[in-house]
């Protein structure tokens, strides 16, 4: 017996040892391309979305979940350490770097640090280290952001993220690094994209029957979250178009992951350019803040460079005129296809080069068996007939369930903020508008651009329009700060009717927006609903009581 326990050991090392191997190699055969571009291309658009999520942090983190925000993260801690029985067991409960402090300091460090540390990414040094510490910071910020971090997104860059960790070597963050990158990585990354895909369109199926009759795009580019400025466009297109919309949507979130998933390249290709494509038609038709960008990330992993090669622009066409304008015109459109040479050639010798690392191998190994066994939930969820849109099964978002759009909202309710400077109240009061970064308010105003940026308080109120107060809190905070004429509160905004001076009344109309028509002088019409928030004023007994009740006044 003891003999059997010594072979049984070292066979269960060798099989290890064996599995690191297989896991560490790359492309190395000629007739397969590998992905050093496209490895290039995902931790570079990855950069850009940590880039525009932290950029939120820093500049709406002080209004939204500061120490006098709409909903204050330092309170939040605190409440959430009570409960829990303190900071080791409310740690274990909700990993986030803010047990440490929670207060403006950490929030504009943890920003800072965010959008440097994505700047270095974008700029082409990206390591495992450094996509670890972006990934834990972004953890630590869903875990306080409370409502205002709520997006399905914020979890998918988690995972996003994460996996992308494997993707580069521990410590050389240069483009073309001597480690080849992992061949199991990639197909985690298009499985993720599946996973993705699958969730959206199974809850579309299962949550609204215009999906099942086709007829959801009739209402969705007017009623979805922020409107851009090409979205009438797309919101008066006959309705044939829309069917059509549909059934491509359908084909590419239930079907085109069965091709990602194959091992067949040209077939990976077709899906890969399937979702790309509903993923560009998404950004031009809407602003879906970074989504789509993100989504888009994984989506490259399904192309090799055998594809990019043929694909990228090159710089081997002599410019026909030699002087003054067209000269300039030609080269400033030939240096990105010099660039992309030699991209392409750095590529080729960084391949030629390759060295793979056992102990890289070793950790994609245990990667994919973690991921495989953290997929279970999400498949099951996928497969029920209660399926949970954008869900994490585990403390930490590393493998998640997705969706969006289970349901489409067949008219605009909008909420109107109004204040006035009359000391009483009368039909003769004068109410003048807050304009927001991009909801919809004055109806001659052109919707505005935002994706892949994200103005978190904007897409808030489309969720409150419709409710009530009760349901959302931080909007009657919203009032309060209004009131106070709060410089925090009023950096989230367009425009303040006031000119930082504080009001005497505000109070929240309820008004349903419709597209104008075609040639009309405004973008939007519109017709009041109810009153969403009486007027108030700062010595409001009743609202007081509430805000106290709440802890934001003391």
């Amino acid at each position: 017996m003891a003999g059997d326990d010594q072979r049984a050991g070292p066979s269960a090392l060798a099989s290890l040892k064996r599995a690191a191997d297989w896991f560490a190699r790359d492309n190395q055969d000629p007739a397969q391309p590998g992905q050093w571009l496209g490895r290039f291309l995902v931790l570079r658009l990855l950069g850009v979305v940590y880039l525009m999520a932290f950029l939120t942090l820093v500049n709406q983190g002080p209004g939204l979940i500061g120490t006098h925000g709409l909903l204050p993260a330092r309170d939040f801690m605190t409440a959430v350490g009570d409960e829990l029985g303190g900071r080791g067991a409310g740690f274990l409960k909700m990993p986030t770097l803010f047990w440490l402090g929670a207060g403006d300091g950490a929030i504009a460090a943890v920003g800072w640090i965010g959008v440097v540390l994505s700047l270095v990414v974008v700029a082409g040094y990206a390591n495992a280290l450094l996509l670890a510490v972006l990934c834990a910071l972004q953890i630590s910020v869903i875990d306080i952001g409370q409502d205002f971090y709520s997006f399905g997104w914020e979890i998918q860059l988690c995972e996003t993220g994460f996996l992308c960790i494997f993707l580069c070597p521990l410590l050389d963050g240069r483009p073309f690094p001597r480690r080849p990158p992992p061949r199991a990585v990639i197909w985690l990354l298009c499985w993720l994209i599946a996973r993705v895909m699958w969730g959206a369109g199974l809850i579309k199926l299962r949550g609204d029957s215009c999906w099942r009759d086709l007829t959801c795009l009739d209402f969705h580019f007017e009623t979805q979250p922020v409107p851009s400025p090409l979205t009438p466009v797309f919101h008066f297109l006959p309705s044939w178009a829309h069917k059509v919309g549909v059934l491509f949507n359908h084909v590419v979130e239930l079907a085109a992951p069965f091709l990602i998933l194959t091992p067949w390249r040209r077939a990976r290709f077709v899906g890969g350019a399937l979702t790309a494509a509903l993923q560009i038609v998404l950004i031009a038709s809407g602003n879906l803040a970074f989504l789509n960008w993100l989504t888009l990330v994984p989506i490259l992993a399904c192309f090799d460079d055998g594809l990019w090669r043929r694909v990228l622009p090159r710089g081997s066409v002599a410019p026909r005129h030699r002087r003054g304008v067209r000269l300039f015109f030609f080269y400033a459109a030939a240096l990105p296809c010099f660039a992309w040479e030699r991209l392409v050639a750095r590529a080729e010798r960084a391949r030629a080069a390759a060295v793979p690392s056992r102990a890289q191998g070793g950790a994609v190994a245990v990667l994919g068996a973690a991921v495989a066994l953290l997929s279970i939930g999400p498949v099951v969820n996928m497969l029920s007939n209660k399926q949970l849109m954008n869900t994490s099964f585990t403390r930490l978002p590393l493998v998640n369930t997705y969706g969006a759009f289970g349901s489409v909202g067949r008219a605009r309710d909008q909420l109107v903020f109004e204040g006035t400077t009359d000391d009483e109240i009368t039909p003769a009061t004068v109410w003048r508008p807050y304009e927001f970064k991009c909801q919809p308010g004055d109806p001659a105003r052109r919707p505005c651009w935002m994706s892949p940026y994200h103005h978190r308080l904007d897409w808030l109120l489309w969720f409150a329009a419709m409710g009530r107060p009760a349901d959302y809190p931080w909007a009657v905070h919203l009032t309060w700060k209004f009131l106070e004429a709060d410089p925090a509160a009023l950096k989230l905004i367009r425009s303040d009717p006031f000119g930082g001076a504080p009001p005497r009344y505000v109070r929240v109309q309820h008004y349903r927006y419709r597209f104008a028509p075609r040639g009309a002088p405004v973008w939007w019409t519109r017709e009041r609903v109810d009153t969403w928030l009486p007027p108030v004023s700062r010595d409001n007994e009743e609202l007081q009581i509430y805000l106290r009740r709440q802890g934001w006044l003391r």
